[in-house]
């Protein structure tokens, strides 16, 4: 299977949005902390965005990036049930939004995943 060049490039650039990502909750942990269900909010939100970052420099250097691309789904699900299905509960008026998004941002993880394996063989 021979991969193009716009594959590898919208790969990395999924790659840098979790980036973004983890460093924004490694920046604004405590702001976040308050819609971690679990104690110990602020540190729990500062881990993933470390898993966030780790998850970046794996995919881009494609390296152990497929299991990486598959805990980054794991996580999104868990955000789902966690956080955006009780928020749906509350009526919260970004829930639908961060639901979707995150259903979006799993279900590429999964597809990219999936391929990145096949990534290393552009120009062959």
């Amino acid at each position: 299977m021979k991969i193009h060049i716009r594959t590898r490039a919208a790969t990395v650039l999924y790659a840098l949005i979790w980036a973004y990502f983890g460093v924004n909750h490694m920046v604004h942990a405590k702001d976040m902390a308050g819609m971690v269900p679990i104690p110990g909010g602020a540190f729990w939100v500062f881990i993933t965005g470390v898993g966030m970052l780790l998850a970046c420099i794996a995919i881009i250097l494609n390296k152990k990036a497929k299991l990486a691309c598959y805990l980054l789904a794991l996580m999104l699900l868990i955000f789902i049930f966690a956080i955006h299905v009780p928020g749906l509960m509350k009526n919260s008026p970004m829930a639908p939004a961060n639901l979707l998004k995150d259903i979006g941002l799993m279900a590429a993880a999964i597809v990219i995943g999936n391929v990145i394996n096949h990534i290393k063989q552009i120009g062959q």
